[in-house]
């Protein structure tokens, strides 16, 4: 009994592993000396300085995130296993053990190392959470994240080259160039941009000069990011939260007859807005707009999502050649990207493409095992977070279509989103669902 209570008593710091994530990963970037117009002209990660100092930061990161993780499974067994979703932490040591642990021991090319078992421990501490650590791990998350923000736009006056991709000639506006901070890309610049957004409109600052100031700089950073796949991730999982807040109540004022005016005005707006759009695709040409859009280079590359169909066809024809444990954890190194002549190739730029290639017909159904278990995890929560959890969901979701955020060899910038989303989830399961923040109307400009 003395031992539970002296362990009840320990203040949780599972807050702590996703900042120290990110110190680490924006401290590498920041010692790096990279320049990025030549090291990220597409989508990969090129080579950057090796840093004592951040090898020394990453192993101590290392030693205090599985020293919290330690103690936070200990303190779950001790307090009668109580709490988290055991659930989700089987599903998640069963998806480590058919992407990780059969191809690193069974695989074409089986390869082993010690990072690979950070992810098991990480991520089953995760969906162990407890649900008064929710608010504090998002609340972590968003304020890091601003600090992140702020010290990279601070580097676009001081260090253009470091944040900044110069010959990025892709996007909406000829000549802007491209924001990439001190994450790894742009790509990953838009996931954490999109994720602060998420964090901050569930659990906003307590002051409103500071709401709207990280509102206007985590926009802007996810713009110059020129992410589309960000863009379109936002917009998507803003309207979710914006559902799962604000339905439920209109649906109950327009089935109640005192509020006879407001479905008078829904049902308004919502005719107009169906005439809207009847009229534009009756009476214009978007058909040919549209036809001569796929035909033109730049709608060539967004429908093979940028030539990325021939590094799918390559994934496949790895899959048929290794069927079962696929090729192994190496898939996209070095050397395999040498051989094919496509320097770039740093992954498949798929999830399922990806863990078919690299861990089999095994991998790929724990994947599909896996989505399904968030799936439902996240929909069933989606009351008791207003949202969030079906937000962090679908910004993931969307990214799998030509990232890869659920790849967890080791631990790193991807694992980041995945683990977030794991703890929303985890914690909220046995939640009420009831507002996790004080009452407001719920919208982009003032979020709730």
């Amino acid at each position: 009994m003395n031992m539970r209570r002296r362990n009840k008593d320990f203040p949780s710091l599972l807050h702590w592993v996703l900042p120290l994530m990110l110190v680490v990963v924006a401290v590498g970037i920041l010692l790096s000396g990279r320049v990025l117009s030549q090291n990220f002209a597409d989508l990969s990660r090129g080579p950057m300085i090796d840093s004592r100092v951040t090898d020394w930061l990453q192993r101590l990161a290392s030693v205090v995130i599985i020293g919290i993780c330690l103690e936070r499974l200990y303190s779950w067994f001790a307090g009668g296993r109580k709490g988290g979703s055991p659930v989700l932490a089987g599903a998640y040591i069963v998806y480590w053990l058919g992407t990780v642990g059969s191809p690193a021991l069974f695989s074409a090319h089986p390869h082993l190392q010690h990072d690979y078992f950070y992810s098991l421990l990480i991520g089953t501490t995760a969906a162990l959470s407890q649900p008064d650590e929710l608010r504090r791990v998002v609340e972590w998350v968003r304020t890091s994240l601003l600090v992140f923000l702020v010290a990279s736009a601070a580097l676009v006056l001081v260090d253009p080259v470091l944040v900044l991709d110069t010959s990025y000639d892709q996007g909406l506006l000829p000549g802007l160039p491209r924001y990439g901070g001190l994450a790894p890309h742009p790509v990953a610049m838009g996931i954490f941009c999109e994720v602060f957004l998420l964090s901050l409109w569930a659990f906003p600052f307590g002051r409103r000069w500071l709401n709207v100031a990280a509102w206007g700089l985590g926009l802007a950073s996810l713009f110059f990011a020129q992410s589309k796949t960000s863009w379109i991730g936002f917009i998507v999982c803003a309207m979710a939260m914006l559902a799962v807040r604000n339905l439920p109540g209109m649906w109950r004022r327009l089935a109640d007859p005192k509020e006879r005016e407001y479905g008078l005005v829904v049902c308004t707006v919502g005719i107009l807005g169906i005439a809207a759009v009847t009229g534009v695709l009756l009476f214009s040409d978007i058909g040919v707009k549209a036809a001569n859009f796929t035909s033109s280079e730049e709608g060539s590359q967004l429908l093979t999502l940028t030539g990325r169909d021939r590094i799918w066809e390559i994934a496949r024809e790895e899959w048929h050649a290794n069927p079962v444990f696929g090729y192994g954890p190496g898939l996209w190194d070095d050397a395999f990207r040498d051989s094919i002549q496509m320097p770039n190739a740093t992954s498949a730029h798929n999830q399922f493409y990806d863990t078919l290639s690299r861990s089999g017909a095994v991998g790929a159904t724990a994947l599909i095992a896996y989505t399904l278990v968030l799936l439902v995890l996240a929909i069933s929560t989606a009351r008791a977070t207003r949202g969030l959890s079906l937000a962090f969901f679908l910004a993931i979701a969307l990214r799998s279509v030509s990232e890869i955020p659920l790849m967890i060899f080791g631990y790193g910038m991807e694992l980041f989103a995945h683990l977030l989303l794991i703890i929303t989830l985890a914690a909220a399961v046995r939640r009420q669902p009831e507002p996790v923040v004080r009452r407001a109307p719920a919208s982009l400009a003032h979020p709730a």
